[in-house]
């Protein structure tokens, strides 16, 4: 097997359910890792290193009992501090949060993970209450690319991407509103998978806008994204939001290829993103196209995406307020300013105006499945630009310059909004950063973009790459 810091889950899996490797070998080659790479980027907000040894040790203890390890046997995981994970404070990326009593439970999602063989060493930093797109928390620090150590991870799910990125867990466990895994897979360039709304349990994570939410993993691989998921799925009561589906596994499938799949890379509002200073994204698209090989519909304009993106916002902003109201009320001053900014906006909406933006949503979902009757598969970039310097304000978006931290997830908002399923996947060019390609399939067909997603990868046009700061430690 190659150096644990790159083997796939896949081959850790492998190797510790055969016997030719220990899951307590993996996990002290994790945690040593991440005591040798977290300084650098500041994935971490705890390291629980007694926890996964003894995690490592049960593994190990089944298989020499002659016990199924599971499918993820042995394999690092991590998740963004929002889970809850039993002992420890669930932080959701504030100073108020770290009043909290320690959690009681694991999050359902963890528990799934475990009863699949993974072992959990840690939890990871993200934006203040999972509203944020950069990576730069005021109470944590920021997050740091691994492909360079001066740009953005870009967010909420930042320590996730830092973490995947750079080999300290070869799957970590993140959230979705408006684009929270994707922008972070784009940026640090590994593959995440924001899954159909209500596909995956919530219960155990602290919300920030319950009906936009989704969670889903980051991984170095398709292959690997689809033994994750296919350990996470399943109904849950706990929330109500998840829906009543049996599981519908991926990785039977993934393999299928591409052939015979109708892809458009849609025109209208989200062509009209791009500019010169998109170069990188346009291209990603193209190679993305090129590699896929299937049919192409050229023409799909897609219209609506500019109305689903401002009905996100309308949401994000109302629901979310009325959820932290009391926190605004009595410590206010313990926010980010910029996120309180956004929170005491979001309580001043008029019910008039939030009421149309769900109407519009509505609309837009139609459109949306207008659409897949006439392509299989989206293909959009799934950041307009590659990772920026961190402290930037601003970016340039079709020769207009915009604020950047709302902005980084505008190709991810619209698709949030309507709870598509999308797998993002990287695509690196000789001596320039990765950036991600959004693929976007109708509802509860996760399997069909982690196929894709795989066809992409075995052509060699996506590929997490290792980061020059990993190979040189």
């Amino acid at each position: 097997m190659r150096d644990l810091q790159w083997a796939m889950a896949a081959e850790i899996a492998a190797g510790v359910g055969g016997g030719g490797l220990s899951a307590r070998t993996v996990a002290e080659a994790a945690l040593q890792r991440i005591a040798r790479l977290n300084a650098d980027v500041n994935a971490f907000t705890a390291v629980t290193g007694e926890r996964a040894l003894a995690e490592a040790d049960a593994v190990d203890a089944a298989i020499a009992a002659g016990q199924a390890p599971g499918p993820l046997a042995g394999v690092p995981f991590a998740v963004k501090n929002l889970f809850d994970v039993e002992g420890l404070p669930t932080l959701a990326g504030s100073r108020i949060n770290r009043d909290r009593a320690p959690a009681r439970a694991d999050a359902a999602l963890v528990r799934r993970m475990r009863a699949a063989g993974a072992v959990l060493v840690g939890t990871l930093g993200m934006g203040e209450y999972a509203y944020d797109f950069t990576g730069e928390n005021s109470h944590e620090g920021a997050c740091r690319n691994p492909h360079d150590l001066a740009r953005m991870t870009g967010g909420s799910s930042s320590g996730c991407g830092a973490a995947t990125a750079a080999g300290l867990a070869p799957i970590s466990l993140g959230s979705d509103t408006n684009g929270s895994l994707r922008v972070p897979a784009s940026l640090c360039g590994v593959f995440s998978l924001k899954p159909t709304y209500g596909r995956l349990t919530r219960a155990g994570t602290f919300s920030f806008v319950d009906s936009l939410d989704h969670l889903g993993p980051f991984a170095r691989s398709a292959r690997d994204l689809a033994l994750a998921y296919d350990a996470l799925q399943g109904p849950d009561p706990a929330d109500h939001g998840c829906a009543a589906r049996p599981a519908e596994p991926a990785l039977p499938d993934i393999g299928a290829g591409a052939e015979g799949l109708r892809f458009a890379c849609p025109g209208g509002w989200l062509a009209r993103q791009a500019g010169p200073e998109a170069r990188a994204a346009a291209e990603a698209v193209a190679a993305a196209l090129e590699a896929l090989g299937g049919s192409l519909r050229p023409g799909l304009a897609l219209d609506g995406a500019e109305a689903g993106r401002a009905a996100a916002y309308l949401i994000t902003n109302s629901e979310s307020a009325a959820f932290h109201l009391d926190r605004l009320r009595h410590r206010a001053g313990e926010f980010d300013p910029d996120t309180r900014d956004r929170f005491l906006a979001g309580a001043l909406l008029p019910a008039a105006w939030v009421s149309r933006a769900q109407r519009v949503r509505a609309w837009w979902l139609a459109r949306a499945m207008e659409a897949f009757a006439a392509v299989d598969a989206l293909i959009v970039p799934a950041t307009p630009v590659q990772a920026p310097l961190r402290g930037d304000k601003v970016l340039t978006i079709g020769g207009e310059t915009r604020p950047l931290r709302p902005n980084l997830g505008l190709l991810a908002q619209p698709f949030s909004c309507i709870g598509l399923p999308v797998v993002t996947v990287p695509v690196f060019r000789p001596g320039t950063l990765p950036i991600g390609v959004q693929v976007i399939v109708p509802p509860w067909k996760e399997g069909l973009a982690l196929r894709i997603a795989h066809a992409l990868e075995t052509a060699g046009t996506a590929h997490a790459g290792i980061p020059a700061l990993c190979r040189a430690a």
